[in-house]
């Protein structure tokens, strides 16, 4: 009986870390990627080396996206992180098709109509790099270390509601892990629950 416990628990356990996409955590070496933004340049994180790098998953018609957006919050902290010397690296996974799908011109266009302020966004319309990172919302925020090590994965800021009026009495968990990373210091809150829509992947998740 008690064999059969075990072995029920462990694989549903397996089956749960499977499911969740959980193998990658903070503290690890971030996965390296290459991906072409939309300029037709590919971006490869070992490039940036040496720098604190954001990734933000996004998807222009997600409305927890575009509280963000809307309000200027996400527009603050990329020209906040600019300013630092980081690079913030804007990923569009949502396969063609699938809400949120873009084309390169319609991308730089939305970063023109927002005055959004990455150093560059990603197209992954195949999500092999969210994927990589077990993105699951949009937005999903990622924080990497100059020496290549993720410092920060989950939500953006703490409450989670597309309502914009809820930001200024959110903790902004993105800027509070930049701060402390200039400041020398270690990320207080390395881990959060993301929260937004799901990303588009093509097919299933297997997130």
């Amino acid at each position: 009986m008690f064999k059969s416990f075990f072995l029920t628990t462990f694989l549903t356990l397996a089956l749960f870390a499977c499911s969740s996409g959980a193998t990658l955590g903070t503290g690890e070496p971030a996965p390296d990627f290459a991906g072409v933004d939309t300029q037709g340049k590919t971006q490869r994180l070992s490039d940036y080396k040496g720098k604190i790098v954001v990734l933000e998953w996004t998807n222009h018609d997600c409305p927890y996206v575009r509280k963000h957006y809307n309000s200027g919050n996400m527009q603050d902290q990329q020209r906040e992180a600019a300013a630092q010397g980081v690079v913030w690296l804007s990923v569009i996974s949502s396969a063609p098709g699938k809400q949120g799908h873009v084309s390169a011109a319609e991308a730089d266009e939305l970063s023109q109509s927002r005055k959004a302020q990455p150093h560059a966004v990603i197209l992954d319309p195949e999500g092999k790099i969210g994927r990589a990172y077990g993105a699951k919302t949009t937005p999903h925020m990622y924080v990497i270390d100059a020496t290549g090590r993720l410092v920060y994965m989950g939500g953006i800021d703490d409450i989670a509601t597309a309502d914009a009026d809820d930001i200024p009495g959110a903790t902004q968990y993105v800027r509070q892990a930049l701060q402390e990373l200039n400041a020398g210091d270690s990320v207080s809150t390395p881990v959060t629950r993301p929260y937004g829509c799901s990303v588009k992947y093509s097919g299933p998740s297997r997130l």
